[in-house]
């Protein structure tokens, strides 16, 4: 694929020459901007701009050489997709416990992004220059569940924003340990890497802002349905912030039972925590305006068999108890 050039002629000019070009090109973002200009890719009158924050002279001419994404260096899989929804825009998954997103240690196939690229062939946003599939939110490995992918830069954009902005309404179902007594509530609570534990998360002072609302859809032996939306998307933050109020994901292998980081204490085990062998959490709705169009939308998945499963179980156990 060869570099793209754009040429514009300038108007009455702008305060800062990344903003003008942000403005100009909504695909890129400021950042991806701010990078061309360091490389020598943006003109200014036939000559290389010095920086992102000069002004633009009124009536300038402007060239932008936009080269080709750098190759992802990731090899497509033939995994079959539960695809809910698709147009020439985006796609939105029901991606499966056990899948992980992305490639990393220990996980270099099989991934959704193997399958995205196989899928999709060549129609996914890139980010930052690099040709990937473009996830715009993520599902921990044994989280099921409903995900956005972008098809291209705009898009992307566009949802990624709506998602800063709070206007992609999540929802999730989740079976815990416990029945929280007023039916409802709200988490407010910051969430960061664990002080000793680095591979987990905790409620921390100075962690990043993160809230969660849920409500009881059911009550169960020891332990309740729950129904969580996230106002906010830290890692792990359902699960964090379950577990800190004392109503833990069951199945959770981090924050569900054992000795759970900075707890202190051995929970005393359930019966309903060998009912599933993961947390049992999944991404139930999605609900969100089209980022071309604008059209409502919204998408229903129903948790796979292992969730059903554990949720029979404990129906089973609180009419016999």
């Amino acid at each position: 694929m060869a570099a793209e050039k754009f040429r514009r002629d300038c108007g009455k000019g702008a305060p800062r020459l990344d903003a003008y070009l942000a403005a100009e090109f909504p695909a890129l973002s400021r950042a991806r901007l701010q990078a061309l200009i360091r490389e020598g890719c943006v003109l200014v009158n036939g000559a290389a701009a010095l920086k992102a924050s000069g002004k633009v002279p009124p009536g300038a001419r402007l060239e932008v050489h936009l080269p080709p994404p750098e190759p992802h260096r990731l090899a497509p899989e033939d995994i079959p997709l539960d695809v809910r929804f698709e147009d020439e825009h985006l796609l939105v998954v029901n991606k499966p416990p056990g899948m992980v997103v992305h490639p990393g240690a220990g996980n270099r196939e099989g991934t959704l992004v193997a399958a995205l690229l196989h899928h999709c062939r060549g129609q996914l946003s890139g980010i930052g220059g690099v040709e990937r599939p473009g996830i715009v939110h993520r599902l921990d490995k044994d989280t099921s569940g409903l995900l956005i992918v972008a098809k291209a830069d705009i898009v992307h954009r566009r949802l990624s924003d709506a998602l800063k902005a709070r206007r992609i309404n999540r929802r999730y179902l989740a079976l815990v340990r416990g029945v929280p007594p007023k039916g409802n509530g709200s988490i407010d609570a910051p969430i960061g890497r664990h002080p000793t534990h680095r591979t987990a998360m905790a409620v921390i002072r100075g962690g990043r802002e993160a809230v969660t609302h849920f409500s009881v859809r059911e009550v169960l032996k020891e332990a309740a349905l729950l129904e969580v939306r996230l106002e906010t998307g830290r890692t792990h933050q359902i699960r964090v912030h379950l577990n800190h109020i004392g109503f833990p994901v069951l199945g959770d292998p981090v924050y569900g039972r054992g000795r759970l980081p900075g707890r202190g204490k051995r929970l005393r085990k359930k019966e309903a925590e060998t009912l599933i062998g993961r947390q049992a959490l999944h991404a139930y709705r999605l609900a969100f305006d089209h980022p071309v169009g604008g059209a409502p939308f919204a998408l229903e998945a129903e948790p796979p068999r292992d969730f059903l499963d554990a949720l029979e179980d404990l129906r089973v156990l609180a009419e016999n108890a």
